[in-house]
């Protein structure tokens, strides 16, 4: 019995380690990009980002600033650039040793390193000065890669850019996240 009971234990352990990544599409005005997550190494983060795709949150807000050779960024405003409103900030999660490499997802964040909410951005290039421990101790936290649509990335970074208001590097045509759903794990390759 103990070991019939032992062997059903290691295959469900079994069966929860081979469990997919989560997966994410963020359907955009420029083309469909589809993301990993990396539950293991940023469970806060993950779990912060899943939330406010099912919540909606992300579904009719733009890409805001957009840095060619460096980053995208967005999950934060509208086209009018109006900031949405967001939950509490989610702890840094830098020291996982996941790597700001181009393709990478990461949270964007003030100068306090604990103030990751919504926003998020898509490296362009391997952007090794945000690693963690970076200048200020900290890093900005990786959380997953893009695994389809990185040419749809690189399109957004070579998007024109102007200033409005007080916000630079803004796409002078919005760039829309139309819809953000995490995938079926049957989808997920």
């Amino acid at each position: 019995m103990k070991k019939a009971l032992l062997a059903v234990a290691l295959a469900a352990n079994a069966l929860i380690a081979a469990a997919a990544n989560p997966m994410v599409e963020l359907k955009t005005s420029a083309g469909n990009i589809v993301l990993e997550l990396y539950p293991e190494k940023a469970p806060k983060t993950v779990a912060n980002f899943l939330d406010y795709v099912k919540s909606g949150h992300y579904n009719g807000l733009i890409f805001h600033r957009v840095i060619n050779g460096f980053m995208i960024q967005g999950g934060g405003m509208n086209s009018a650039m109006e900031e949405k409103a967001t939950r509490a900030p989610v702890e840094n999660e830098g020291k996982n040793g996941l790597k700001n490499d181009a393709g990478s997802i990461a949270m964007a964040r003030t100068q306090n390193p604990h103030s990751a909410t919504a926003q998020f951005f898509i490296n362009l290039e391997d952007n090794r000065s945000l690693n963690y421990p970076s200048p200020d101790g900290w890093g900005y936290t990786v959380f997953g890669k893009v695994t389809e649509g990185m040419d749809v990335v690189r399109k957004i970074g070579k998007e024109p850019t102007t200033t409005r208001g007080f916000h630079r590097d803004v796409p002078a045509t919005p760039i829309l996240i139309e819809s953000a759903r995490q995938l079926p794990e049957k989808a997920a390759k």
